[in-house]
């Protein structure tokens, strides 16, 4: 099953099930879907049966299929090659950063590249999203807390991300990174390590890998987090990128206006977003 968050023309924003070109409005039974996980997420599906309704999607604003999570947590360097690539050591733990919720857009929204910075670089990644509350997860029944995947490019603003050793100001730019089109549920991926995950800009390929590359899988990212944070229903975590970003490429390949982000993940979605600039601070239009 398939569930989204839209903004339609005449419902306003509502979240559903996705069947074919049409949404199932289930915002009348739960207020989203961070709302259904956290009551019961066996009755979405049933709810979604019982429900006569459809909204066609043409026309919606795509929003991300978690709008407002209580927690979107992010992996660095979690995978081999991409470590190799940044020149680092592989890690013995989880490097771990948090993103804001305003910091995604949904799919077919316009990503932002700052004004500031001429460094925005694309990151392809798979999301999971939290379907059960817990704390000390034990690793074999991690999965067992999983509401579902989606695709998501994470991004980074590459200069601010390393004015430090803390990462938080490059990861969490206003609208850089999207999240979407919507959640694919858990029964339906019963292991994630089988997905595989290509990132395209303008059509070309520019990263292509497999979730079984990850140091450290869904399971073991789920267990680590939950040692030292309780994860609820909605939370999301990023799981890394593969290697093939811009900023390790000679010479190095970033975002400009006009470009076109594609993350894919069969099984899961496509994912596409155009690029855009950040209206100078000067323009008397916006500040960062």
């Amino acid at each position: 099953m398939r569930l989204a968050s839209v903004r339609h023309p005449t419902a306003g924003a509502v979240w559903g099930a996705v069947e074919g070109d049409a949404l199932i409005p289930l915002s009348a039974e739960w207020a989203d879907i961070r709302a259904a996980l956290a009551s019961d997420p066996h009755a979405i599906r049933s709810a979604a049966a019982a429900e006569s309704a459809r909204l066609a999607l043409d026309g919606c604003e795509w929003l991300p299929p978690i709008p407002s999570p209580g927690k979107i947590l992010c992996v660095g360097l979690n995978y081999k090659k991409h470590v190799a690539e940044a020149q680092r050591e592989l890690p013995q733990h989880p490097s771990l950063f948090p993103r804001f919720a305003d910091s995604f857009v949904g799919h077919g929204a316009a990503v932002t590249r700052p004004w500031v910075s001429g460094k925005f670089d694309f990151e392809g990644e798979l999301a999971v999203v939290i379907g059960r509350d817990g704390r000390h997860i034990p690793r074999e029944r991690a999965l067992g807390h999983v509401a579902g995947y989606t695709c998501l490019a994470e991004n980074s603003v590459r200069d601010f991300q390393k004015h430090n050793a803390q990462v938080t100001p490059g990861k969490n730019f206003a609208g850089s990174g999207a999240m979407g089109p919507w959640l694919v549920t858990a029964d339906e991926i019963p292991d994630p390590a089988a997905l595989s995950l290509r990132t395209y800009l303008n059509g070309e390929r520019v990263q292509d890998g497999r979730l079984a590359d990850l140091i450290f899988p869904v399971p073991e990212l789920i267990a680590y987090i939950s040692i030292f944070t309780p994860l609820a229903p909605g939370d999301v975590i990023a799981t890394g990128t593969p290697e093939g970003v811009g900023s390790s490429r000679k010479p190095p390949l970033f975002m400009r206006a006009g470009d076109v982000l594609e993350v894919d993940i069969p099984g899961v979605g496509r994912l596409r977003n155009p690029v855009v600039d950040e209206p100078r601070a000067d323009d008397g239009e916006h500040r960062p």
